[in-house]
This record gives C-alpha cells, sequence and structure tokens, in this order.
C-alpha cells in the first residue's frame, strides 16, 4: 500500500498538469508572491543561484519567470541530475549553468561562487532522512549552514534568500545569523508544504 508521500496529492497532479516535475514548485512560487523574490520589472542583471535542485522545478521556475526579461542568469547545482521530462529546452539556454555535485565541497562551491555574485539564493535541499526527527534536523541545520554560507559569500548586497530547514533543535540559530546578514529575516510556511512536514522556509530579503 502506498505511504502518504508516494500518493498523488492536488499539488502533485498540478505539478504534473503544469509541467513541473515536483510539488516543491508551489512553495517557490508562493513564497516569491509573496516577497517578490524574483522581480520582472528589474532592468538590471539578475543572477539566482539555486542549490539542491534536483529534480529541477525550482530552476524551472525561475527560468519561466525570467522570459521576456534581459540579462538573467541561472546557476543550479545538487549531487542528482536534473529531469528533462518538462525542460523543453530550457536547461540548454546559455542563460543557464548546472553543476552535478556536492555543494558542501571546496571546489564545487568555488565553481558556484565564480558564476557570482548572486542578487537571489535559494534552496529547496534536504539531507537523506533517517525517519528520526532528531537526527533529521540535525543533518538539515548543518546543511542550511552551508547554504548559508553561500549567501554571505556569494549574494551581492540587497540580495535575498529562500532556505528550507527542519524545525527543531537549533534551527532558530540559522534565523538569528540571518537576521545579522539580512535587512529583514522571518520564516515563512507555504501552504504547499505536507501538512505532517516539519519543514519550514527561511526567507532573507536585504542583504547588508
Amino acid at each position: 500500500m502506498a505511504n502518504n508521500y508516494e500518493k498523488l496529492d492536488h499539488w502533485s497532479l498540478k505539478a504534473q498538469k503544469e509541467g513541473y516535475p515536483a510539488r516543491s514548485v508551489y512553495k517557490l512560487k508562493e513564497i516569491d508572491e509573496k516577497f517578490t523574490l524574483i522581480d520582472r520589472a528589474c532592468n538590471k542583471t539578475f543572477s539566482v543561484l539555486d542549490l539542491g535542485a534536483a529534480p529541477g522545478s525550482w530552476s524551472l521556475y525561475v527560468l519561466r519567470k525570467f522570459s521576456g526579461m534581459k540579462n538573467t542568469f541561472l546557476t543550479s547545482a545538487d549531487l542528482s541530475p536534473l529531469s528533462r521530462q518538462y525542460d523543453k529546452g530550457l536547461f540548454d539556454n546559455d542563460n543557464f549553468f548546472f553543476v552535478q555535485g556536492d555543494i558542501t565541497l571546496p571546489d564545487i562551491r568555488d565553481k558556484l561562487l565564480e558564476k557570482g555574485p548572486y542578487n537571489l539564493v535559494i534552496s529547496d535541499a534536504a539531507p537523506a532522512t533517517t525517519g528520526n526527527r532528531s537526527v533529521d534536523t540535525l543533518r538539515s541545520l548543518s546543511l542550511a549552514e552551508e547554504v548559508l554560507l553561500y549567501a554571505e559569500l556569494g549574494l551581492a548586497k540587497g540580495g535575498s534568500m529562500a532556505l528550507k530547514v527542519f524545525q527543531g533543535g537549533d534551527t532558530a540559530s540559522i534565523l538569528k545569523h540571518m537576521k545579522e546578514l539580512f535587512h529583514t529575516a522571518k520564516s515563512f510556511k507555504p501552504e504547499a508544504c505536507r501538512s505532517e512536514s516539519f519543514e519550514t522556509y527561511y526567507i532573507g530579503i536585504g542583504k547588508k
């Protein structure tokens, strides 16, 4: 019998219909609409870094949002390859660069930071889960700290970020750090998050 995560819920079916490989796209869409992470009225170069990008829903959302905008660039990274099921060639465009590798490794970090500075860092990255909430939260905290390092080193002044964390443990330390790094930092849980999930997102606006 399929568990809840294997069943296609409203968001999963909507993602299939609208051409995204995962339901997670609606989390980013809601965050973007609430906090205006990608400003379509921006007439300057706009560069985004997507960490933990596979299967590619967030990257596809960004590239589709870029349509009609000039001087845009997206850099994405993940241990796994991106799904090509729905991209319709967007992943082959000149304004997209993908690195398959471990974002915590210095050589991968250097390769990604070379493409910066970025106006936005987004991450839906999650550690391999064990089912043990304490262990999973600790792993998420460690991963979130790595992503936050990218924001520190690679975000342009005034830039923003959206970062997934598993609530619990010392994850409040991440938000505290973000409040030091950004003019505004807050927690936000999109409607598309599963009700049983303990994930949430930390949003940072306006890097100091």
